[in-house]
């Protein structure tokens, strides 16, 4: 059976560097609880951070084009990167592994939900969510939702 696309990675990456990511984020976390002027200024950051499949998309697509290039200008023997490159690509889709996720993970590279998971927390430090907490009834505390889901997104 192929593991959820929110685990994928993570059930392929060696277990003590998931509690390395794990403890990073949480000594994050931690931080900002004690230091709540300084969230905006991590939230920016964290929206601008590669995840690893970015990371692999960039990767994927240099190495290929470089393939392609080196073919074009006479080194015939290199059109066997890119057919490489798009069956480590493949790989990943359907597995979450491929040779350079390893590599990737140990660099510090996380996932959409290790970076999500940090961002939605220091919304909560910073308060995004207390008009969900506070409605009262069914449609309020549903459009309250709605809009902490809207604020998640910017």
């Amino acid at each position: 059976m192929l593991p959820t696309t929110d685990n994928r990675v993570r059930s392929h990456t060696a277990p003590e560097i998931n509690r390395r990511i794990d403890a990073e984020i949480e000594q994050s976390i931690r931080f900002y609880a004690g230091h709540p002027e300084k969230i905006d200024q991590r939230l920016i950051e964290l929206e601008h951070e590669w995840d690893i499949e970015r990371a692999l998309e960039a990767n994927a697509a240099s190495l290929a084009m470089f393939g392609v290039l080196m073919g074009m200008f006479g080194r015939r023997s290199f059109y066997w990167l890119p057919g490489i490159v798009g069956g480590f690509l493949l790989q990943h889709a359907v597995s979450g592994w491929c040779p350079p996720v390893p590599l990737l993970r140990r660099l510090g590279f996380r996932t959409a939900s290790e970076i999500h998971r940090e961002r939605y927390a220091l919304k909560a430090l910073r308060g995004d969510f207390a008009d969900v907490a506070r409605a009262t009834g069914n449609g309020e505390r549903a459009t309250a939702a709605c809009y902490a889901v809207q604020a998640m997104r910017t």
